[in-house]
């Protein structure tokens, strides 16, 4: 299989991820990836990450749920629905055997509680703010502005997954989870979303085409920004 780095010359998410590249050469280099690889990281870091993303899982699906009813033919929906509905339910599956593994303290963030099944944590303000933007696109722009904006979390989360798997990491925990999102079932997932992509993009005007990049790049720096604020331990200054 060809890596999700390897796109077609002049194809439509090659363009789309041209614009972001530098995005993620950051996100790369970002401590936070780097201690999952060399086991560094702070459990307490991690937790948080957990926790913020099981809240982002959340509206990521509702958002996923509208791209799916817009898209452009029947067979496109099933596809895309069910691979939607496979890797958000792979992902909590995930997030609540990973916080029960980190114990007690797993279930605790910023002063709180949270429940593995649906986190009573507050969402911080990364969390809340990528989510809205999400939502917002999907209600309010075209099937291809929603693509164009959920498809960062998709194929940056594999290519992460994909770059981290060869090295992986001596910690267990941080192992699995870069085993989820580099193993083959994850990446059939984002090659599929990736070609649907290619092929809608393929009529799109320049005007959509522009607005499609501007989404993706939006939303390529908030997925910089929620590593980020996983590093932090970011929570509601007042």
């Amino acid at each position: 299989m060809e890596t999700l780095g390897d796109r077609p010359a002049g194809s439509f998410s090659g363009w789309l991820w041209a614009a972001a590249d530098g995005v993620y050469a950051q996100i790369l280099g970002h401590p936070f990836l780097r201690g999952l690889t060399d086991g560094t990281l702070p459990r307490a870091a991690f937790r948080h990450f957990l926790i913020q993303d099981a809240h982002y899982l959340t509206d990521y699906a509702r958002a996923l749920a509208v791209c799916a009813a817009r898209a452009p033919s029947s067979a496109d929906l099933q596809a895309f629905a069910g691979d939607a509905v496979g890797a958000i339910a792979a992902e909590q599956a995930l997030h609540a055997d990973l916080l029960a593994q980190l114990g007690p303290a797993g279930l605790v963030e910023l002063g709180g509680s949270a429940e593995v099944g649906g986190p009573a944590e507050p969402v911080a303000p990364t969390t809340l703010a990528y989510t809205s933007y999400l939502l917002a696109t999907v209600y309010g722009g075209s099937f291809t502005d929603g693509l164009a904006a959920v498809l960062p979390c998709y194929w940056i989360y594999a290519r992460v997954g994909e770059t981290l798997l060869a090295a992986s990491s001596p910690d267990p925990l941080y192992a699995r989870w870069i085993e989820t999102y580099g193993g083959d079932s994850y990446q059939d997932v984002v090659h599929r979303i990736l070609a649907l992509t290619d092929r809608v993009g393929a009529d799109l005007t320049d005007d959509g085409r522009r607005a499609a990049r501007s989404h993706f790049l939006t939303t390529s720096r908030y997925e910089y920004m929620f590593w980020d604020a996983a590093w932090r331990r970011e929570h509601w200054p007042v």
